[in-house]
Parts: structure tokens; sequence; C-alpha cells
């Protein structure tokens, strides 16, 4: 996987990060700077820590999978892609609710929002061609950087823009790198 798919991947896993970022910025536009520092570490290390445990699960049952590797990382990328699509669509402004000040709100926040980035993990561990160690950087910084400019931008932007959008946007890149997985490109 080329470090452009890779940065795709590392965008459209971010979305989640981006768009609970941009409800916090909507609804918490006062947050200390280290408020919003823990919650932009916190959703990085786990987007970067989930798909490392999803390709060492992986790496032990891929010998017996081989032969269905492409199918099976389309899946995974297609069911989280469609996913995330949903959730966007029937997107609920009071599960945007929660204070981002608390270290176990924004702990099991961290966790939720890169569930996804496990199964991509998996599939990693079908992928001849993918740099773990790349990828996993990739996916923490990006996701990082998102959870800041989410909350900043939205919390300057308050009444523009609209969060659930991002899931959107990122489930279908996550279906569009699942089809050129398929491909074989």
């Amino acid at each position: 996987m080329g470090f452009f798919s890779l940065f795709l991947l590392a965008v459209s896993l971010a979305m989640d990060c981006f768009a609970v970022s941009c409800s916090a910025g909507a609804l918490q536009p006062n947050l200390k700077p280290k408020n919003v520092l823990f919650f932009a570490f916190c959703f990085g290390f786990f987007q970067a820590l989930m798909p490392l445990l999803g390709w060492l699960g992986g790496e032990m049952v891929i010998q017996y999978l081989d032969r269905f590797t492409n199918w099976i990382a389309f899946g995974i990328l297609a069911f989280i892609g469609v996913k995330m699509i949903v959730e966007g669509i029937r997107h609920d402004e009071s599960d945007s609710k929660v204070d981002m000040t608390r270290i176990g709100t924004v702990l099991l926040l961290s966790v939720a929002t890169s569930i996804d980035a496990l199964a991509v993990g998996f599939s990693f561990s079908m992928m001849q061609d993918v740099r773990i160690g790349v990828a996993l950087f990739l996916i923490g910084i990006v996701s990082f950087g998102a959870s800041l400019v989410g909350y900043y931008l939205t919390r300057r932007l308050r009444k523009h823009v609209k969060a659930h959008v991002a899931e959107i946007i990122g489930g279908v890149i996550l279906i569009l790198l699942g089809v050129k997985i398929l491909l074989g490109y």
C-alpha cells in the first residue's frame, strides 16, 4: 500500500475523531488548551494502537485465509465505510453532548472512535505491502491533527460546520480503498 493510500486511510479513520472534536468545539468552545491537547493525543494514540492490535491478531490467522485476503480486506473496509455513512446520516445532536474535560469520557470516546481502526489493522495483516510502522505513525498523527482542526475550526464556525458530514466522507473513502484493494491496484 503506497503512501497516498495510507494517507487516505488515515484521513478516513480520523473522521470519527474530527466529528467528535467538532462536537466538542460546538458544545464546549471554551476548553483550555491542555484539555484539547489531551483529547487530541488520546484520539491519535488509540487510532494508532488499535490497528497494531488488529495487525498482530491478524498475523496469527493469515496463513489460513491467504487465498481470500483481498475479499476479506474489501469486506472489512466496505462494512466499516457503510457503518460510518449510516451513522453520519443518522446523526443525533444529543449524542454529541459530552464533557471533554473528564478523563474517563475522553478515554471512552478514544476507544469508541478507534474500534474501526482495529478491523483496519486486521486487514493490514492480509496485505503484503503495508509498512505497519509508517501506517501506525501516519494514522496517529493524522487523527491527532484532525482532532485539533475539528475542535478549533468548529469553535470558530459553530453555526456553519456539520460534524456528521465528516463521518460520511470518511465512510466513502474507506469503501473506495476497499474497492482499490479488491481490484489489486
